[in-house]
């Protein structure tokens, strides 16, 4: 076999085991398995073991965006943002909304005065994307800890994965398959309106699905279950790549391979999250 040949046949085996996305899909595919056996597992066998497993990833988080943030020379105030975030996820789940709320804010003040004892310049700019930290990270998190003290919170929290993973499972299908018109080429060249419809059939039939078989509610709840699962998704997936893009990463980490770091794979989930816990409260089971 020639150079060029055996170039070609690497090049060709690499672009099977990567598929059109670019990830290696093998890698990827036991990783999230493995995530979902841990996650599902936690979330309907002891819920405070989910609620301990949701701090810890968080706080990974956290130090993921604070060291890709880092590399554009924004410092964030890593410490007060952990502890608040610890502070957040607790209080809500001992207290509900109220401590949540007071902890994002016991935060942002924490951030600021943290910050006063650095001389270095940059002040407003590391407060304010400490503050964004907590906002993007632990605070919408927080719904779905919310979501975990229902009585019905395990079905809750996995109607939240459900729809976004159907979410994100048919975009990606229908992206690789027919996706042809950039959605947001400027942010993330990949995703596709084909895409997106891909996500709102499939999202929308999982919310459907969730709705009637886990809440008894009626179909038509699980629609709008369904579309802002999706809409959240996909806002959350160009708003991290927008950060990306704009701080010259790839990936957040390289802590899971085949899916690059933790908030790459809450990026979807983050910002469904209290779309989701207002639609179940108000919607689905009101």
């Amino acid at each position: 076999m020639t150079d060029g040949a055996a170039d070609a046949a690497a090049s060709g085996s690499r672009t099977r085991r990567h598929g059109r996305a670019g990830r290696d899909l093998r890698a990827a595919t036991l990783v999230g398995v493995g995530l979902a056996a841990v996650v599902l597992s936690t979330l309907f066998l002891l819920r405070p073991a989910f609620v301990a497993l949701v701090v810890l990833v968080m706080v990974v988080a956290v130090w993921e965006l604070a060291t890709a943030l880092g590399t554009r020379s924004v410092a964030v105030p890593i410490v007060p943002v952990v502890l608040g975030a610890v502070l957040m996820l607790a209080g809500a789940y001992a207290g509900g909304g109220s401590p949540l709320m007071v902890g994002l804010g016991l935060t942002a003040a924490a951030v600021c005065a943290w910050r006063l004892g650095d001389p270095a310049p940059g002040y407003l700019r590391d407060i304010s994307a400490g503050i964004l930290t907590s906002v993007y990270v632990p605070f919408l998190a927080g719904f779905a800890v919310l979501m975990v003290r229902a009585d019905d919170g395990d079905w809750r929290v996995f109607a939240l994965l459900a729809v976004v993973v159907a979410s994100d499972t048919g975009g990606y299908a229908a992206g690789v398959l027919f996706g042809r018109h950039p959605m947001a080429p400027s942010v993330s060249p990949k995703k596709s309106w084909e895409g997106f419809c891909g996500s709102l059939l499939l999202g929308t039939g999982a919310g459907v699905a969730v709705a009637v078989l886990a809440f008894d509610g009626p179909w038509w709840s699980g629609v709008v279950l369904g579309l802002v699962g999706v809409v959240g998704a996909t806002l959350g997936d160009l708003g991290e790549s927008l950060i990306k893009r704009d701080i010259g990463v790839k990936d957040m980490s390289s802590l899971l391979p085949g899916h690059g770091g933790l908030m790459d794979r809450l990026d979807s989930l983050l910002p469904s999250a209290p779309l989701v816990w207002l639609v179940l409260e108000y919607v689905v089971t009101a």
